[in-house]
Formats: C-alpha cells, sequence, structure tokens
C-alpha cells in the first residue's frame, strides 16, 4: 500500500479496528479517500489515503 498514513490505531485496543473504522468514516464524508488496513509489522490500524501520483 502506497499512500498517505492519516491515523494510527493500536489493534489491541478494546474496540478493535471501530476507532480506525470510524475515523476513516468521518474523512470520507468529508469527501477524503481514506481506508483502513492493518499493518501487522506495527500491529496497528492505519487510515490511509491512496497517493494521488500512483492513480
Amino acid at each position: 500500500m502506497t499512500g498517505k498514513i492519516l491515523e494510527t490505531f493500536p489493534a489491541g485496543e478494546p474496540r478493535g479496528c471501530r476507532a480506525a473504522e470510524d475515523y476513516a468514516a468521518q474523512r470520507q464524508r468529508e469527501g477524503v479517500p481514506a481506508s483502513v488496513v492493518m499493518d501487522m509489522e506495527t500491529d496497528s490500524f492505519l487510515v490511509v489515503v491512496p497517493d494521488p501520483q500512483l492513480a
């Protein structure tokens, strides 16, 4: 995945990926093409946007 990381959320939180999903949904309502991916190396959920230069 190549893009810009907007925010990170620890996977060990009690709500799991829900906080990341909520954050991404808010960005999407603002018109930002955000999505959630799992970073296995850091055990975190990342909210990312694609790199427009690669599109």
